[in-house]
């Protein structure tokens, strides 16, 4: 493996304000598919996908639209959950980009006799994304798993368990984010 010479590192690095803003809108994409998840909201995961995606997420394989309605059902039984993301590769070809997120994501859940439990992933996801009409969106997911951590909870994650740290984060639209938006987006001169 011979050793990259300067030109080539600053061809790699030399970046148009086209690409950086296609690297920042699949970057809110990604965040956007983060929140929507966490707070259970439709729409903001739904945004994150083309309506013709496709999903492999563990044992569900099939369209990112069946996964959503899925993951809404499924989620509304299940606790807190936190969703991150951080390395974040994009790799762009015209109106499609490879793109590999690392993720670390922190679910609530009851075991088999019913006891709280903390689940701890780590992994990544695996994305064509595609550019429509100036908008990119996820076009196929696949989530890789690279770490498993489960562990007991003392107890529920109430907002009381909480007990100086509030507020809590909720689901949509019962949280401050949403709070937030809809001042600014309801204010005077909102675009």
């Amino acid at each position: 493996n011979p050793a990259l010479d300067i030109d080539e590192v600053s061809t790699m690095t030399a970046y148009t304000l086209e690409s950086l803003n296609d690297r920042e809108a699949i970057r809110d994409c990604l965040y956007l598919y983060c929140r929507g998840i966490d707070r259970l909201d439709e729409k903001a995961l739904r945004a994150a996908y083309w309506p013709d995606a496709t999903d492999s997420h563990g044992a569900y394989k099939g369209t990112a639209a069946g996964f959503i309605d899925m993951a809404l059902v499924k989620l509304q039984q299940a606790g807190r959950m936190v969703h991150q993301i951080s390395n974040v590769l994009i790799e762009l070809h015209g109106n499609e980009a490879a793109v590999e997120s690392y993720f670390t994501a922190y679910q609530e859940e009851k075991d088999a006799n019913g006891q709280a439990i903390e689940t701890m992933l780590c992994g990544r996801y695996v994305d064509r994304f595609e550019k429509r009409q100036g908008e990119w969106r996820v076009a196929a997911r696949t989530v890789v798993y690279d770490w498993q951590k489960k562990s007991a909870l003392n107890g529920p994650l109430t907002p009381e368990s909480f007990e100086l740290r509030q507020p809590t984060g909720g689901r949509q639209p019962n949280d401050a984010v949403y709070e937030l938006l809809d001042r600014l987006r309801n204010s005077k001169g909102a675009v």
